[in-house]
């Protein structure tokens, strides 16, 4: 058994193809929606709307982290569905986890492109190389994709350019 957030230098393809691989992947870890109004009810006492708890599902992509800090955010609001309706990767709470739990143990090129691609809604390599000025859009990508920090699985489109986007928790109000 094997645990950890990034793939492996291992054969997993080969595993995988023999069938002797079994694979928990970020998609398994996301609470669906009756998992996240069971935990937005009764482990955070929260009583919200559907459309709320749809919302809030929906920017947090169903991440326990991310429900969790939304969770505490939420704690002695008044007008609960104003906040949810705003919530966005802005939140102090959101801000500090995102910079202790997952910026820091990132390499300053890593970093770097982070931030320069912020700005993006869709990733692909060649527009993430016009907006960083690089040449390794499509490299950087890859390599984020296999430390699992990209949000949402590859698609290709008619032009062949592989493209993904980022977390709605992360991007800011919708």
């Amino acid at each position: 058994m094997i645990s950890t957030r990034a793939d492996p230098d291992l054969p997993l393809a080969r595993w995988r193809v023999r069938g002797e691989l079994v694979e928990i992947r970020a998609a398994d870890l996301r609470f669906t929606s009756a998992e996240t109004t069971a935990y937005l009810t009764a482990v955070t006492g929260l009583d919200l709307a559907a459309a709320d708890v749809a919302a809030l599902e929906e920017r947090t992509e169903g991440w326990i982290a991310a429900l969790q800090l939304a969770a505490l955010s939420l704690q002695g609001r008044e007008d609960a569905s104003r906040f949810i309706a705003r919530f966005a990767g802005d939140d102090r709470y959101i801000v500090d986890y995102l910079i202790e739990e997952v910026l820091r143990h990132q390499t300053d090129t890593v970093r770097r492109f982070l931030l320069q691609s912020a700005v993006l809604d869709r990733l692909t390599g060649p527009l993430c190389d016009a907006v960083t000025g690089g040449d390794d859009g499509s490299e950087m990508l890859v390599a984020l994709d296999r430390a699992n920090l990209s949000s949402s699985p590859w698609t290709t489109g008619a032009s062949g350019t592989a493209t993904t986007t980022c977390s709605p928790t992360c991007s800011g109000p919708g």
